[in-house]
C-alpha cells in the first residue's frame, strides 16, 4: 500500500500563493544538490507524526521523505498517511516543495535493513541520502548543517548529528534513571568522537547524511546490490566500516543535533544493548563468522577495543574488590584504607565534566554524575549487557537479535537477569571454596591480590583522570 499526492503538475495553495508543482519535485531544485529522506518505520504510531513535523520545519527541508513501514502492527501507516503528499514550505531559500510518500511494505524478513534498502532505490537520484529514525526529532536546523558540512569537502562520505535522548515525558524513577544513563553514555561517546578530529566511528541511523556516490562505491567495492546488508547486527557499524575502506571520512558534526528515543525499561535497554554489542564483537573479531568478516585492525575499530579494555577492567575491578573485602571480612583482616576514596572521586569528575559538556543538560544529569551511586549502578547494569553480548558470541548462539530486542521492548524475557545470577552463583562457589583453606594461606592470598588490585586501580584511576583533565575545545554535546 503508498500513499502518494493528486498534486503533481498542478497548482497547490500556500500561505504565500499558489505554487505550480512539476511532475518531478527536484526540477525546482535543480541549481543545488538534492537531499532524499528515508524513514525506515516499525511500530512508530507514537512518534511518526512529530517526526515528519520537524522534518518539514526544517530551514532547509529535503526534497523528498519517505516513510517506509515495515512489519508494523500499529497504526504506523494511518498516522504517516496523512502526511503523504505535497507540502509548500518558506525557506530562506524561497519557496520549497517537499513531497511525502508513505510505503507500507508488509512483512519485511530483513526488518531495518530491508526498509532501509527499499528507501535508497528510491531516493538514488539524488545527491543525498538523510537516513531518520521514526523516532527522532532534528532541531530545525539539523539538515541544512548536515549538508552544508557534506558538501564543504568531497572526502566526506557521510556525517552524523550529535544525538541526544529524549528525557521528556518521563514518570517511572527507573525510566528517568536509565534515560539519564543512556544521555551520559551518549555524551561521552560523542565527545570522545568531536576530540578525535570529529571522526565516529559509526554514522548512526537516527539522523545522518549519506552521499550516494559514497554508497555506490561501497556496493561496487563489496560486492554488495544494496548499500546495508543484513550479516551485521549493526548494519549502521558495518556501512560505516565500508565507506571508511571505500576511502571516504566519516564524521559527526559539530552543530546539528537531534534528540532520539530512550529505552525506559531494563528488558528493552538489554535487548537494544546486547544486539549493538554482539554486532560490534563481530566486526572487532579475528576471522569470518557467517557471511561477515572481522576487521581488527580496522582504524573505525580502535574506539571499539578502547571500550572493551575499559569494560574489562571495570568488571575485573568491581569483581576483585567485593571478592577481597567479603574473604578479608571473613577473616576479620578487613582495614579501610582512605585512599580507597580517589577512584570513586576521580570517577565522579569526569561524569561530571560529561554532564557540563551536555548542551541541554538538566537537573537529573548532573545528579546522575554527582550522587556517584545513579552512575555506579549504571555501570553494573552495562557489565550485564557486556557479559550477554560476549557469551552469546562466545557460545555461538543462534540468536534474532532484532527480534529479541523487540520482545524485550514489549516487556518479554528475563534473560537481562542471568549475568546477575551468574555472578552471585560464581560468589557462593569462590567463597565457599575459601573457607575449606587454612588460615595462612588465606593470608597469603590476601597479601597478594591487594597489591594486584591497588595497581590495575591506580592505572584505571590515571587513565580516568587524564580524561577528565582534556580540553574539550569548546565542543558541547
Amino acid at each position: 500500500m503508498e500513499f502518494n499526492t493528486p498534486y503533481m503538475g498542478t497548482d497547490v495553495p500556500t500561505l504565500t500563493g499558489a505554487v505550480t508543482v512539476p511532475d518531478d519535485p527536484r526540477g525546482l531544485v535543480s541549481d543545488r544538490a538534492t537531499v532524499g529522506c528515508v524513514i525506515p518505520a516499525y511500530n512508530e504510531g507514537e512518534s511518526i507524526a512529530a517526526v515528519l513535523d520537524a522534518l518539514l520545519t526544517q530551514t532547509r527541508p529535503p526534497d523528498v521523505i519517505h516513510v517506509v513501514v515495515n512489519n508494523t502492527t500499529d497504526d504506523t501507516v494511518e498516522v504517516a498517511s496523512h502526511y503523504a503528499g505535497i507540502h509548500a514550505r518558506m525557506t530562506a531559500e524561497g519557496e520549497q516543495i517537499i513531497e511525502i510518500f508513505v510505503h507500507d511494505i508488509g512483512e519485511n524478513k530483513d526488518k531495518k535493513v530491508g526498509a532501509l534498502n527499499y528507501g535508497f532505490f528510491l531516493v538514488e537520484g539524488y545527491d543525498y541520502l538523510l537516513g531518520v529514525d521514526g523516532d527522532t526529532t532534528p532541531e530545525p536546523t539539523a539538515t541544512a548543517e548536515l549538508l552544508a558540512e557534506i558538501e564543504s569537502d568531497g572526502r566526506i562520505g557521510g556525517i552524523s548529528a550529535i544525538y541526544s535522548i529524549d528525557d521528556t515525558a518521563l514518570s517511572a524513577p527507573m525510566e528517568k534513571f536509565l534515560v539519564a544513563g543512556q544521555r551520559a553514555q551518549f555524551a561521552a561517546f560523542n565527545m570522545q568522537s568531536l576530540l578525535r578530529g570529529r571522526n565516529i566511528a559509526v554514522l548512526g541511523g537516527q539522523f545522518s547524511i549519506f552521499s550516494i556516490q559514497a554508497l555506490r562505491d561501497v556496493m561496487r567495492e563489496s560486492h554488495q546490490d544494496t548499500p546495508w546488508v543484513k550479516d551485521s547486527e549493526v548494519e549502521d557499524s558495518l556501512l560505516s566500516l565500508q565507506i571508511k575502506s571505500a576511502g571516504y571520512l566519516t564524521k559527526i558534526s559539530a552543530t546539528a543535533r537531534a534528540h532520539v528515543g530512550g529505552m525506559p525499561n531494563l528488558r528493552a535497554l538489554d535487548g537494544q544493548q546486547v544486539k549493538w554489542n554482539y554486532g560490534a564483537i563481530e566486526l572487532m573479531w579475528p576471522g569470518q563468522r557467517g557471511d561477515t568478516k572481522g576487521q581488527p585492525f580496522h582504524p573505525n575499530l580502535r574506539i571499539r577495543w578502547f571500550e572493551l579494555v575499559s569494560m574489562l577492567l571495570n568488571i575485573l575491578t568491581r569483581a576483585m574488590f567485593i571478592t577481597l573485602a567479603l574473604c578479608s571480612i571473613s577473616i576479620g583482616a578487613f582495614v579501610f584504607q582512605w585512599w580507597w576514596l580517589l577512584p570513586p572521586a576521580v570517577a565522579t569528575i569526569l561524569n561530571y565534566r560529561v554532564a557540563r559538556s551536555m548542551k541541554y543538560r538538566n537537573r537529573r544529569d548532573t545528579l546522575f554524575a554527582l550522587l556517584i551511586i545513579p552512575a555506579e549502578a549504571y555501570m553494573w547494569v552495562r557489565v550485564g549487557h557486556f557479559v550477554r553480548a560476549w557469551a552469546k558470541f562466545f557460545t555461538n548462539a543462534q540468536t534474532d537479535n532484532w527480534a529479541a530486542q523487540a520482545r524485550a521492548e514489549r516487556g518479554a524475557g528475563h534473560g537481562h537477569l542471568y549475568p546477575y545470577a551468574v555472578a552471585l552463583i560464581l560468589l557462593a562457589a569462590t567463597f565457599a571454596a575459601w573457607t575449606q583453606l587454612s588460615l595462612g594461606l588465606q593470608s597469603d592470598i590476601l597479601a597478594y591480590a591487594w597489591p594486584v588490585l591497588g595497581i590495575i586501580t591506580i592505572a584505571q584511576t590515571a587513565w580516568m583522570g587524564m580524561k577528565a583533565l582534556r580540553n574539550y575545545r569548546g565542543f558541547t554535546v
